[in-house]
């Protein structure tokens, strides 16, 4: 059983279809310089290691202080790491059976 979320269209298939075609670091360096502004690279990657911080089970107040992130944002985060679709817990959890 595939995830087929609210927003699903024909644009956001090719999105998929084009990121699961990326071979290596360089071609993802080379979309995401391309497809998003620097922001928009800084805000997810953000996310990212907000999630990979509260799956560490670290404070919010430790969170803030060594992303910069937003309570609101640590909240967001936190909601859909235990809420969510499951991506955040999937790929964390995948990444760290890899390391």
């Amino acid at each position: 059983m595939s995830f087929a979320p609210h927003w699903k269209d024909e644009n956001t298939d090719y999105l998929v279809e084009v990121l699961l075609s990326l071979q290596d670091e360089d071609d993802a360096y080379r979309l995401l310089d391309d497809l998003c502004t620097i922001s928009e690279i800084k805000a997810l990657a953000q996310r990212l290691q907000v999630a990979r911080m509260l799956f560490k089970d670290v404070t919010y107040n430790t969170i803030a202080a060594n992303t910069g992130a937003s309570t609101a944002t640590i909240s967001r985060v936190k909601r859909c790491l235990n809420y969510g679709a499951g991506g955040y817990q999937k790929v964390l959890r995948r990444l760290k059976e890899e390391s």
